[in-house]
């Protein structure tokens, strides 16, 4: 009886195989906060500042992540992040959301090569099998992490996905293209960038709060990485122009003034 016993073994463990998200999370300044610089407009002025997680990778990324994981409990959802001390908390709140770990580099980097770089390290170690990304992070709008991702794994990448599903081991992909949608068929592992219409966003209930502070949260050295590109200066967009009234019987002086000042006609 002893070889039927490990065949069920076998069987067990191939059925019972857990599949690994990786999903990406970035910190960003709150929507509402005053945008300043320090420095000789060399650094972002951060005094007071409310930091959330980057809305793609929370709303559209994470909840995703959690939806598959409610469809299927076998999957492990892990987080990463790289950044300082400060982006702790955005990762709790990410565990209570739904994540199951969370790992940290403790790497303070805008370049992107860099960034793409380190969870790169980490993902070959952890043979996930998919990779979330946000389309990009709001306050550098870069879109490029997912893509470098992809080529540093040699991995499939597909960015601005709006739907996500699993299907006979399959990732069915759509995204928007000029004019329609685009469907698309892809075997993992594989690396995705998401974007409006992957999720709606969700609010971490009391148990998730809790829960959240005693989920693991390892803290790894950065991998010795050149970045590519450094951050020469800042600067905010030209104050808007104070607004001209024209009366509805003078049209000449409407067309005068978009014509010679607005330059629209």
């Amino acid at each position: 009886m002893l070889p039927i016993i490990e065949d069920w073994w076998l069987f067990f463990n191939y059925n019972f195989t857990i599949m690994k998200i990786l999903v990406c999370i970035s910190k960003t300044p709150d929507t509402t906060a005053k945008i300043a610089f320090a420095d000789n407009n060399t650094k972002f002025a951060s005094d007071g500042v409310q930091w959330i997680i980057n809305p793609y990778d929370e709303w559209y990324s994470l909840v995703r992540a959690i939806e598959l994981k409610e469809a299927d409990p076998t999957i492990s959802i892990h987080l990463i992040n790289v950044g300082g001390p400060e982006s702790e908390p955005i990762i709790r709140k990410a565990l209570a959301l739904g994540g199951d770990e969370a790992i940290r580099i403790n790497c303070d980097s805008n370049d992107s090569f860099n960034v793409a770089s380190q969870i790169a390290n980490v993902a070959k170690q952890g043979n996930y099998d998919l990779i979330f990304t946000g389309k990009e992070t709001i306050d550098f709008n870069g879109s490029s992490i997912g893509g470098m991702l992809a080529e540093l794994l040699d991995l499939p990448f597909v960015s601005h996905v709006t739907k996500f599903n699993i299907e006979t081991n399959m990732a069915v992909i759509i995204r928007e293209i000029d004019g329609g949608e685009e469907t698309n068929k892809a075997a993992m592992p594989l690396v995705i960038s998401c974007q409006k219409g992957m999720a709606e966003q969700r609010i971490p209930n009391m148990k998730g709060i809790m829960g959240a502070r005693t989920k693991p949260l390892k803290v790894l050295d950065p991998v010795d990485v050149v970045s590519l590109t450094s951050i020469v200066s800042f600067d905010l967009p030209p104050a808007k122009a104070g607004v001209k009234l024209v009366s509805p019987e003078n049209p000449e002086e409407l067309v005068r003034l978009l014509h010679e000042e607005a330059k629209a006609i």
